[in-house]
Formats: C-alpha cells, structure tokens, sequence
C-alpha cells in the first residue's frame, strides 16, 4: 500500500474516534466495517451491542467477552434491574433502554448484536440490525411468529451477516456422534421420531389476571411490550411467567424445542413440515367445563408432524413433540432401570434396523440397547466445535470476525429458521383449540374439532383447510414496531 494512503487511512481512523466519542468512553477498539477494505481492526476484535442483556442475556454477554475476541460497547434493556449485573461487568459500555435509538445513534460504531428479549421482539430487532449490516446472535427461539421465522432466513442470505440461534446444543459433540451413526447405517433408515420434555415450569392454562399492579419503577413497560397489543401490568409476569402467554411467548415448544427437535433435523435434514395436528392438555373450571383460556398456553400437549422425505431418509418421517411431562413409551431395548433421556427431556430416534437417542442439546447420545453404544465404532465424519456446546458463542464471534461466508457456524438461520417455523407450526396447530367458540350453555366447544390436523402449503405460506389459524401465522404489530420487509 502507498505511504499516502496509509496516512489517510491513519487520519480518518483519528477523526472517527474523535467524532464518535468512543475514545472519550474508553474505546480504542475500532468497528471492523469502518477501517475500510484489507484493514483488521486492532487485533482483530469483535464490537458487541447487547438488546437484551439481562437473565439470558447476562450469560450470552458473558459469554461472547469470554471468547477473549470480543468487546462489549452498548448494552440495551428495559429493565434496569435485570440489566444491573451486566452494566456492572461492563461499566464502560454505553447503556440504553430502546434499542431503536441504540441502532439510530450507534449503528456506526459496532460490528455485531445479540438479541435476547422475550420471543415476541426478537424479530424486529434481529431484522433492523441486519439490515444495519451487522452479524446477528438471537436467542431460541428464533421468531414468535412463522412468517418472522421465513423473513430472517430469507435476510440472513440476502444481507450477507453471520448469524447465529442460541441453541448451543448445536455446537456440541453429541449431536455429530448421533449423525455420524445414522449416516454410517447403524440403525437403517428412520421413519419416526420422540422429543419430549417436562416444561412447562411456568404457569399456563390460566386466565389472565383480573388484578392489575404497579409497574416497577426500573421497568419500561411500555418498551417491553414492544410488538404486542398494549396491556396493563401485572405481578409475576417479568421476568419469566410471559412464556405461557401467547401474545409474548411460545410455550414449551419455543422454551425446549429448538433444544429438543434440532438434532432431528441435523440428523435427517428435515426442513418443513408437510402437515400438523394436536391434541391438548385440558384445565377444568369445575367437574362440569373445561376451562377456556385463549390468552394462555395449554398445561401440556402432544403433537405430531409429517416431514416430506429428504435426502436422508427413504420416506416420510413423523416427528412427535410431547410436553408438560408426557412421554412415549419406553423402548424395549431401553433397562428397566436406566434413564430415558435425560428423566425429563429427550429425542428417540426409530430407524429400520434400531434405535438411538440423547438427551436434552443432543447430549449423551446412546443406541439402544446401551451396550451398543461402546461396542458400535464408526469414522469420525463431522468436524467437532472447539469447546463444544459452550463453544457455540466462540464460533459465532471466530465466524463474524472472518466475515460472511468465511466460516461455518452450527446455527445459521440457514438451519435455525425451518427448525423454528416447525415448531411455530406445532403452535399453530395447539392454537387451533384456543379459537374454539364456546357453546351458548356453557358445555363444550362448537369448533374445531378435538383433534386438529393443519395442512401446510409452505410456499404461500397458508394453512389451507382451516383459514381461522393463519390469523397466528403473521401478527399484527402496535405501532411503532414493523418487520420493514418487502
């Protein structure tokens, strides 16, 4: 390179610490974007802005500094007491409560964001980052809504970023053990799969609460409620209960699913689901009426789904999604005594000639019988993840520094998107039991029916022999929130 532009590159590196006010904050890490082309920021580190950055979001934060890559210059939340131990971590990084105005005033001065809100703004803050330009981490799960899901996968490829889903399971070991067993014919094609877990641990199949409360003084309501319909405060719902109620989560498929479903999916390259039914959990008001309450997800569900065959499988798989502490059968070859997943949580894969499964995040991958297990040998296939499941935040900031394109991540919403939408369709489909009309006597439900099956037409995006529940498809939006996408 010439001395002349060297010098001007110098020059304009001084003017934009200046101007930005970063050298004033503490910053001498420069955003990689704005050094210009063949120019690595000083030793070549990641500019992380947090929405989010409290509970999860505390040990995503955490997590991405602990990669020794990473430096953590905004921090967003809505709550400043949920906010407190990673303003305290981070005393040098500039803290907002509306990532809108973080992104307006900032956009300029950092690399990358991570997304850990409730589910319902995920999207929109994830899409107006990409958009911005910046590699994306966002928590599981992805989207609240199918469409969102479809919308971050499509601008993941179109805006170039690295992204990533928080389902670190995906960097781990167990779950390429588990491919590299299937894909070597150990237990013959499979045809079936179990996903069970034991959330829900919040309460839902409840109305809501009739009393309103006094908002914190350290909370923004109105900011958290962000992309849903307004409402007045109540107790117990920050900063955990909001995932049993629709308009803010996604229940115990959004809560465990991506954990739960993804390694099927690695496995048997599943991408959409072809078709969808349910049957829920009931919750009596007395021994005369089962309760009716839309606002809230159902104490427990089981769902089953149809996947068209892909380029690992010979036919059709069914995909069966079990929570609130339903489980399927033990397998035959499974002890008396030993565990099935995890006790809880867990996938069951069934294939022509055998049987495998983990526990939750693909962990402890087992055939079944379990002796099997160390008697079966197979070449390693798949490359392992430095540091595993906890290497999952390392791999996304390696990936963001290298640039699009330049490295693998295990997570992309490539991936995570169809992972997402599947379960979304799942809700779809336990949803079609919320819109139920009540009988004029009080005594059961007109419609729909007590089992529901939902057929997907996945390029239009439309469920076609029940209209009622493509209204859960795409939300409608308060104002001031928008996906901005054509």
């Amino acid at each position: 390179m010439e001395e002349k532009e060297i010098k001007q590159n110098q020059t304009s590196r001084r003017d934009f610490l200046k101007n930005t006010g970063l050298a004033a904050a503490g910053f001498f890490i420069v955003p990689r974007h704005v050094l210009g082309r063949g120019f690595l920021a000083p030793s070549d580190r990641l500019i992380v802005a947090g929405i989010g950055v409290g509970g999860k979001g505390e040990s995503d934060i955490a997590n991405f500094f602990k990669s020794g890559k990473a430096d953590i210059a905004y921090l967003c939340d809505v709550d400043d007491r949920r906010a407190a131990n990673t303003v305290k971590a981070f005393p040098k990084a500039k803290y907002y409560k509306d990532w809108r105005e973080m992104l307006d005033k900032e956009s300029k001065n950092f690399d990358a964001v991570s997304v850990s809100t409730p589910d319902h703004n995920h999207a929109v803050a994830a899409l107006a980052a990409m958009q911005l330009g910046k590699h994306v981490y966002v928590q599981k799960p992805l989207t609240h809504d199918v469409y969102e899901a479809r919308v971050l996968t499509q601008a993941a490829q179109k805006y170039k970023v690295v992204t990533q889903m928080g389902n670190q399971g995906s960097s781990g070991d167990g779950v390429r053990q588990l491919m590299e067993w299937y894909d070597a014919g150990t237990i013959g094609d499979v045809h079936t799969v179990y996903c069970w877990t034991d959330r829900p641990v919040w309460p839902q199949g409840i109305p809501w609460p009739a009393q309103k409360a006094e908002v914190p003084k350290e909370l923004d309501w109105n900011l958290w409620l962000g992309t849903a319909p307004y409402r007045d405060y109540v107790d117990k719902l920050v900063p955990f209960n909001w995932r049993g109620w629709w308009d803010y989560g996604t229940g115990a498929l959004g809560d465990m699913g991506c954990h739960i479903i993804e390694p099927a999916f690695r496995v048997l390259n599943l991408k959409y689901v072809k078709d969808v039914q349910a049957s829920v959990g009931s919750v009596y008001v007395d021994e005369f009426r089962r309760g009716y309450f839309p606002e809230s997800c159902p104490p427990s569900s089981h769902v089953t789904m149809t996947f068209p065959k892909t380029n690992k499988t010979k036919h059709e798989v069914t995909l069966h999604w079990m929570d609130g502490g339903i489980q399927p059968e033990r397998p035959e070859e499974l002890g008396p005594n030993e565990v099935f997943g995890d006790g809880g949580n867990g996938t069951l894969f069934i294939g022509t000639k055998g049987k495998m499964m983990c526990a939750t995040y693909g962990a402890n991958p087992q055939l079944l019988p379990t002796s099997r297990t160390n008697e079966v040998h197979v070449k390693q296939k798949y490359p392992r993840v430095p540091g595993g499941a906890e290497g999952h935040y390392a791999q996304w900031v390696n990936a963001a520094i290298a640039g699009y394109g330049n490295m693998p991540v295990s997570s992309p919403f490539e991936i995570a998107g169809p992972v997402t939408e599947a379960l979304l369709m799942a809700n779809l489909a336990v949803r079609g039991f919320d819109i139920r009309k009540p009988k004029a006597d009080g005594k059961g439900f007109d419609f729909p029916a007590r089992y529901v099956k939902l057929i997907w037409d996945n390029d239009n995006m439309k469920v076609t022999n029940i209209d009622d529940v493509n209204q859960f498809v795409k939300r409608k939006y308060r104002d001031g929130y928008s996906l901005n996408w054509a």
